[in-house]
């Protein structure tokens, strides 16, 4: 009997380690927190795929719609230390002795802020906030930001700060239904997304001499024994290592 539990811990340990298993789960945390906004302030809009010009689509983790305007919220569930300017393209993951690279997530959302505005084009005078949401999981290290970068316990204390009107209230609902109807929930279309995200950055580690060419992988750098070291972030899986 203990032998099954003990692979029932395993497994759900493997399970819940997937970064697509995390994601949700850092998702679902910001939908807890949104639920505690007044519903009879704010609108909120979970997960939206739209088009975002030319063939390409935007998905948004969560929109907020307010007569205050429309906060665009992009969630990352990282852990560990988090280094990034405002307009630098990538960001810093550090764990330990490894590092990660990641798109700078500031960039990410203005492009979904881009995407709303390509949809509401009859709302000149809207404003957009753009708020990137940590979980508590990471730690800002050097953050040279102008912009909401924030953790989650944050958030709603972030989106109660503007209180200047800029929408009126009869157009919250219009402006919910159109997003709702452009939103596209095929899962065809979802994966295809998450496919096109995936092989732009391969595309990106390839140009910038960042792909393993054992696996495809990211390298990142480590620190050995010896020293640090540059080698395929699928180790152990790939125990390839870079002589350069």
């Amino acid at each position: 009997m203990e032998y099954y539990i003990l692979i029932l811990v395993v497994v759900a340990a493997f399970i819940l380690s997937l970064p697509s298993v995390k994601g949700y789960f850092g998702e679902l945390s910001i939908r807890i927190w949104l639920s505690f906004l007044d519903k009879g302030k704010y609108k909120v809009i979970n997960d939206v795929m739209i088009p975002s010009g030319e063939g390409k689509t935007a998905q948004i983790d969560h929109i907020v719609i307010s007569v205050y305007g429309i906060f665009v919220i992009e969630t990352k569930n990282y852990k560990g230390w988090i280094y990034g300017s405002e307009t630098s393209k990538n960001w810093t993951q550090v764990i330990y002795k490894t590092k990660n690279q990641f798109f700078n997530p500031i960039l990410q959302n203005k492009g979904h802020v881009k995407a709303l505005k390509r949809l509401l084009t009859d709302y000149l005078n809207i404003k957009y906030i753009p708020i990137v949401v940590f979980t508590s999981k990471a730690n800002f290290k050097k953050l040279n930001v102008t912009s909401h970068v924030i953790y989650s316990l944050g958030l709603n204390r972030t989106i109660k700060k503007y209180t200047e009107e800029c929408i009126e209230i009869d157009d919250i609902d219009s402006i919910s239904n159109l997003i709702k109807s452009a939103n596209n929930d095929d899962k065809t279309a979802r994966k295809e997304h998450v496919a096109r995200i995936k092989e732009n950055t391969v595309n990106y580690a390839r140009k910038a001499g960042n792909e393993c060419p054992k696996c495809g992988g990211l390298l990142v750098e480590r620190q050995g024994k010896y020293g640090k070291f540059t080698g395929c972030k699928n180790y152990p899986k790939c125990k390839f290592v870079s002589k350069g």
